[in-house]
């Protein structure tokens, strides 16, 4: 996983002992490790990943992702798509403007990943038109926003900023951290099943046997 160049993870609740856990999952083309922890913080994704990783980090918008400093980040953009209809669900009068500008930006960012996959725009072009993407989605984010939420949500997207399009810029990135969640999925079925690990060492056996099946 150290040595992938690009990782996508993942985390999500899980008890052993019947208290509180975190499964965190790192899955690549290649293999995919998971380890139960009782923390979901950086400590926990670096004991997988190392702190020093440099890699492409796909994952959502948990903030201590961001501190693999070395690292080149995508976020989730299907998160972020969420998280923006549901503002517009919610709005009133002209509330819904913001978060429906930044879908149109989500749009075009993967009408151009689309037209990249065929063949219907030169590198040149492509990048030239991430560069005025980019160039639209910073005047969106410094715009006057008064609705709290859209506030922040734009909070979160300017922390986000760097991660929002390097899938268009680097090849074998997705826009999703989708290879994460399939690596999740499983593992909550289980969940929904037993419930978890009754002891520290069911929970070690669990992490072993399923990063050797999933690999």
């Amino acid at each position: 996983v150290r040595n992938s160049p690009v990782v996508s993870a993942d985390e999500t609740g899980w008890r052993v002992g019947g208290l509180l856990q975190w499964l965190h999952a790192f899955a690549t083309l290649q293999v995919t490790v998971y380890i139960i922890r009782p923390g979901r913080g950086f400590p926990e994704a670096a004991e997988v990943l190392g702190e020093d990783y440099a890699g492409v980090l796909n994952r959502d918008g948990w903030a201590p992702y961001r501190r693999f400093l070395h690292a080149i980040h995508q976020t989730c953009l299907q998160h972020l798509d969420r998280r923006a209809r549901e503002l517009i669900a919610a709005a009133e009068r002209g509330q819904a403007k913001f978060p429906h500008a930044f879908l149109r930006v989500l749009g075009a960012a993967r009408d151009l990943r689309d037209r990249r996959y065929r063949g219907q725009i030169s590198p040149h072009g492509l990048l030239v038109a991430v560069g005025r993407l980019e160039a639209k989605a910073d005047r969106l984010l410094a715009g006057r926003i008064t609705y709290e939420p859209n506030r922040v949500f734009a909070k979160h997207l300017r922390n986000a900023r760097e991660a929002l399009f390097t899938f268009l810029r680097v090849l074998g990135v997705e826009a999703t951290n989708w290879m994460g969640e399939h690596a999740i999925r499983p593992a909550v079925v289980n969940r929904k099943v037993w419930g978890g690990n009754r002891t520290p060492a069911g929970a070690h056996a669990q992490e072993v046997l399923t990063s050797f099946l999933r690999t």
